[in-house]
């Protein structure tokens, strides 16, 4: 059996990732798996870990995040150039969008079942997402990236306590809401130039661009119906001339992929993305700010090893 790492992120969900991280240690104990771990203390860390576990040896090894999506997206961002690691991930954030794609239980018991029986079986690769903004500093994302609002709102909800407020309520998922509603007639759109795969569209009155690799992102919100992260394709999703009070619409339509019903919601697929903007716009990636437009995005193909039962 490959070497079994964990990275844990004990603050995650409020501090709770730190009893569901017990768990799973428990029952690796009674079941004699041998492993290590290491505690992410500041944001980043669990990049530079990834880094040093990767580059020990050459010999294949597993990572596992324990965490939620800003845990698994730091991990694979210091793994992602070097080809000896698998990615898993056990869910203990308040969003875990990334579990609901790649179709890993929330439970940590079974979360830990499905790796290790994923382990013995042929291992599927994967697309990830390449962003390179304007100062040339490259972030890489296995959910989705987004400019906008979007980005806007996922700022807000990282550098607020309302979160951990409302993860104690077991109600962190509300925090988007809660976000949306206080900005949601404060934001002023801005008009789009994006060229995807050299096609260039420019779109006024714009409220996001959000690229996605799977469909979900923002705590279960289906924004990308359609994305499949082994089909050498990033989908595009774009909200545009639409007002407030359908904006209210077309949100509560989202957890179902109903949006892209509305004519004010654009939907693309390609490789290869440029985005500009009339403003400088929040930027995210799977949920973390990374900066402001303008950007570039690539699909990187079959580029990472995930334990998942896509």
């Amino acid at each position: 059996m490959k070497q079994i790492y964990f990275i844990i992120n004990p603050k995650a969900g409020n501090g709770h990732c730190l009893n569901i991280w017990k768990k799973v240690e428990t029952k690796l104990m009674n079941d004699q798996i041998p492993y290590q771990s290491f505690y992410s203390e500041y944001q980043g860390h669990a990049i530079k870990l990834a880094e040093q576990i990767a580059q020990q040896n050459d010999e294949q090894k597993v990572i596992i995040a324990v965490g939620g999506d800003g845990t698994i997206s730091e991990v694979m961002n210091g793994f992602v150039n070097y080809d000896n690691i698998t990615l898993g991930f056990v869910p203990g954030g308040s969003g875990n969008d990334f579990s609901r794609g790649f179709q890993i239980p929330t439970n940590p018991d079974e979360s830990l079942e499905v790796i290790l029986r994923l382990m013995k079986k042929e291992t599927p690769v994967i697309d990830i997402g390449k962003v390179t903004m304007k100062d040339d500093s490259e972030h890489y994302f296995i959910n989705n990236m987004g400019a906008g609002f979007d980005a806007l709102i996922s700022y807000e909800v990282n550098h607020s306590s309302v979160k951990a407020w409302l993860n104690k309520l077991s109600l962190g998922r509300l925090v988007y809401v809660y976000f949306l509603l206080k900005k949601l007639f404060s934001y002023k759109c801005s008009t789009i130039d994006i060229s995807i795969d050299g096609s260039r569209h420019i779109l006024e009155q714009t409220w996001f661009v959000t690229v996605s690799n799977q469909p979900y992102y923002g705590g279960g919100m289906k924004i990308a119906p359609e994305a499949v992260p082994d089909d050498g394709l990033l989908d595009i999703t774009i909200v545009h001339n639409l007002s407030r009070v359908k904006l209210l619409l077309v949100f509560i339509s989202v957890f179902w992929g109903k949006h892209v019903h509305f004519k004010e919601v654009k939907t693309f697929k390609g490789k290869s993305v440029s985005i500009q903007s009339s403003s400088s716009l929040y930027v995210h990636a799977d949920g973390e700010n990374i900066g402001f437009t303008p950007l570039d995005i690539h699909v990187k193909t079959k580029t990472m090893k995930v334990l998942t039962r896509l």
